[in-house]
């Protein structure tokens, strides 16, 4: 598969895959299915975080992953986390899943994450912990844990919903961790509604991950301002332009944005070898 170089030594497959659904709106087997076949058709870039599944997604993937992991990139992130009413949750995600087949879409919105924007209801499940050195060091080494790796190969802030105090601090932070080899770039996720909250300092990070698709209102606005710069994109189809197939969304976006990493969720393999073909 293609290859992009977000930051200079660390290559990432241009289609990279979503990790939110996992021990969420999918269950072990599907998702380790799902991770294996990835990596057989050439996936390498993996995107997680804290929240994922309940809390519980990190210590899974991280188990999959760690046989493949000098061959592949892990990003995560910190500043949302699950808490104490998530792990009431845990053994009722089975059933919820039991419903959602033989219910439709109706019965699976519990457990619902659009990509790394946990959705509303599942916020009651969930906590923003302060952005700051200390709960920033503190969430990387329980991802590191969690994850079985020694290093992240991208660490990002995680959808803050306020201007960060004392950004400095951060970066300073970011610094030593670099030359201590526990992360190797330190990014910034949000949504591009949140994007003001964040202008004085977005272009410090080392890569900025935001949603990004064909359709949304400012999408030329973002291509004349970040066409040849290094992105990570979530939720690439969900824009309201509806004479694209989903397919077409993803080749629009790999041309507007060349230097670009399109992360998708792709659970169903027929569906994962399709997007696949596109970028190899």
């Amino acid at each position: 598969m293609k290859q992009i170089e977000l930051v200079p030594g660390i290559k990432s497959s241009v289609l990279g895959f979503g990790c939110a659904p996992i021990k969420g709106s999918e269950g072990n087997n599907k998702s380790a299915r799902a991770l294996s076949a990835a990596i057989d058709f050439g996936v390498t870039h993996f995107d997680i975080a804290r929240s994922y599944g309940y809390g519980e997604a990190e210590a899974f993937v991280g188990k999959i992953l760690r046989p493949y992991r000098k061959d592949i990139i892990i990003a995560s992130k910190f500043g949302i986390k699950a808490n104490n009413k998530a792990k009431l949750l845990a053994p009722l995600k089975p059933i919820i899943r039991f419903a959602k087949n033989l219910n439709g879409k109706s019965a699976a919105k519990p457990l619902t994450i659009q990509n790394n924007n946990v959705a509303s209801l599942g916020n009651r499940f969930h906590s923003r912990i302060e952005i700051n050195p200390f709960e920033m060091k503190k969430s990387l080494e329980e991802s590191l844990k969690a994850l079985k790796t020694d290093y992240l190969d991208y660490f990002f802030v995680h959808e803050p919903l306020y201007e960060i105090q004392d950004v400095a601090a951060l970066f300073e932070l970011a610094e030593e961790l670099k030359k201590e080899g526990k992360i190797r770039a330190f990014g910034m996720a949000f949504m591009q509604n949140q994007k003001e909250l964040h202008t004085n300092y977005l272009e410090s990070f080392d890569i900025l991950q935001f949603n990004n698709s064909p359709g949304i209102l400012n999408y030329e606005d973002v291509k004349k301002d970040r066409s040849n710069k290094a992105n990570i994109f979530f939720s690439p189809i969900n824009g309201v332009e509806n004479t694209l197939l989903p397919e077409e969304k993803l080749l629009k976006l790999n041309e507007d944005f060349p230097e670009s990493v399109i992360l998708c969720s792709m659970f169903n393999e027929k569906h994962l070898a399709s997007n696949v073909k596109l970028f190899s």
